[in-house]
This record gives C-alpha cells, structure tokens and sequence, in this order.
C-alpha cells in the first residue's frame, strides 16, 4: 500500500492540503481537536511542530478521520516543510534548528543514484526527474530526511500510546524513513567514489554538521521503531542498502564516527495483508518541483 499524495508540495515553499482531505471528518463528525489531544498527550515532538506552525488550518486540513492514527504523522511531517521553508532553516526533532546549508544545491543531482534502487514510489518521487526538487537538488533530500524523521517518530509515539486491540493495522510509516536514509548514504558513497566535489562539499564543516545532526535523528528515531510490527513492507531491502560497507564508509567520514546499521529493524515481523487490513494513506509525499501543481483526488 502507498500513501495518496494529497500535497502540492513546492520546492522553494510551503505544501497545500487539497480540500477532499476533510471528507472523513464531515462523515463521522470533526475529529481534529480530538487529534490535537492525542498529539499532545502521546507524540510531545509531534505536538511541538503543532505549536511551531502559524498556519493552524494548514496542519488541520491533513488530518484524516478514517486514519488510525488520524493522519497525524502526515500533518507532522507536511508541516515540518512548512517551517523549513518559512525559517529557511530545518527544525530539528527535540528541539532547536538548523540554517539551511545552500551550497549543497551545487552538489551532483540526486536524480545520479536512483538506479541503485529497485523501482518504488518513493524513488519515484524523490529522485526521478520531473516531479520532487530532491531529485535535482541535494539540499530537498536532507529537508526530506528531516521531514520522515518527524514523521516516523510521530508514528512511533501514537502507535505506543494505543491499546492491544487498536494495534496492527498500520503498514509503511518506516518505508519513508528507510528510504531517504539509503538515498543520503548512497548519495555520499558516489560522492566519495566518483564525485570529487561534492565529496570535498559534503566534508566542509558546515556541511557535515548539518548532514551529521540530521543524520543522528533519523537514526536514532528508526532504531526506536524496530520492534513495532506491521511498520514497513519496503524498509528491510532499504535499511540493507544503507548498512552496506561502500555507504557506511562514506558516512563515517561525514559524520566523524561510525554510523548505526538498525539491525533489529531487520529482523522478521508481521506485516498487514492487503486484503485483511482498511487501505492507509502511506504514499510518499514531497517538494514537488515549481510549477508542479497536483490535482484534486491525482497523485501529479
């Protein structure tokens, strides 16, 4: 199952939730202030960004009735863009926030790795020319990265908070995650094979602070979420993909230590049927390029 793009996400600005996203609400009466508790009672990261955003009615309108966990993730993670874009700056799980590193747009286009990976939506959006910036423009991959950080640690909160009777009916919140990890790890690895200067442009202190700082999150948010079951269908291909030795390597270079390789996140769980589990809206969502505008109820 992949997640219903419902944004007109913009690379140098904010995403726009298209107005079909309040259908559930009208049908089983308005859930979001209900949502917002849950948020802040069980995902206080997740809240923070609530508090963050001026746009109230803009985190709101991703918030899906007919979701178990209320879209609440999705309207984390859109609006993480959200605040990127205004602050020119990545909010940072935990707190504080990160300026934008610009000179890595300089970098070699993302769109260079996408046949490492097998074909997915995820490496169709954001490294397959025509649709997502992070495909062309290196900086959009590490707001991506922070983006899915936000959100699967969202996803984690809310799915330990429910009760056994609610759990196991959620797939993919760590596909997100997985995949932008193994595109920033290959990414570095071609730099330092291939690409002399992004690979001297990724190991100028700036750079690397950033990409260090962005990193530990998402590392530490994706081993936090091993133990969930019925969490990822894609994330174990993906997270092998960044745990090779060539990417490894590379990071440990950026990063000034060795990275976590999530091996419990390797490890066999459950994982929901398609035709015994209610369909969940887990289609990667991104910067789209401008100009790039979705359609009411299409994904492009």
């Amino acid at each position: 199952m992949r997640r219903l793009l419902r944004s007109t996400c913009f690379a140098a600005f904010a995403c726009t939730p298209l107005a079909a996203g309040f259908g559930p609400a009208a049908e089983a009466g308005d859930c979001r202030p209900g949502a917002i508790e849950r948020l802040r009672a069980s995902a206080p990261e997740g809240f923070a960004v609530y508090q963050e955003i001026k746009d109230k009615k803009f985190f709101l309108g991703w918030i899906s009735c007919g979701e178990a966990q209320l879209g609440l993730p999705t309207a984390v993670h859109e609006s993480v863009h959200y605040i990127t874009a205004e602050l020119d700056a990545f909010p940072l799980l935990h707190g504080g926030q990160l300026k934008r590193p610009h000179e890595v747009s300089g970098f070699f286009a993302p769109s260079l790795i996408a046949a490492k990976f097998k074909s997915s939506d995820f490496v169709t959006t954001y490294l397959r020319p025509g649709s997502a910036s992070s495909s062309t423009d290196f900086l959009y991959l590490l707001d991506e990265l922070n983006a899915y950080t936000h959100d699967l640690n969202t996803a984690v909160d809310l799915s330990r908070s429910r009760g056994p009777a609610e759990q196991g009916d959620e797939v993919d919140h760590r596909d997100g995650l997985a995949a932008l990890m193994a595109f920033v790890a290959l990414y570095a690895a071609r730099a330092e094979q291939s690409e002399p200067a992004t690979w001297s442009g990724l190991l100028e202190p700036r750079v690397a602070r950033t990409v260090s700082e962005l990193w530990g999150r998402a590392e530490k948010v994706m081993a936090s979420s091993c133990g969930i079951p019925n969490f990822g269908t894609e994330d174990k291909s993906l997270i092998r993909q960044f745990c090779h030795s060539a990417p490894q390597a590379a990071l440990q270079k950026i990063l000034g230590r060795a990275p976590v390789c999530p091996a419990a996140c390797l490890k066999s769980t459950p994982v929901a049927t398609l035709e015994s589990k209610p369909r969940v809206d887990m289609m990667p969502t991104g910067s789209l390029r401008p100009g790039v505008a979705a359609k009411p109820g299409r994904p492009f």
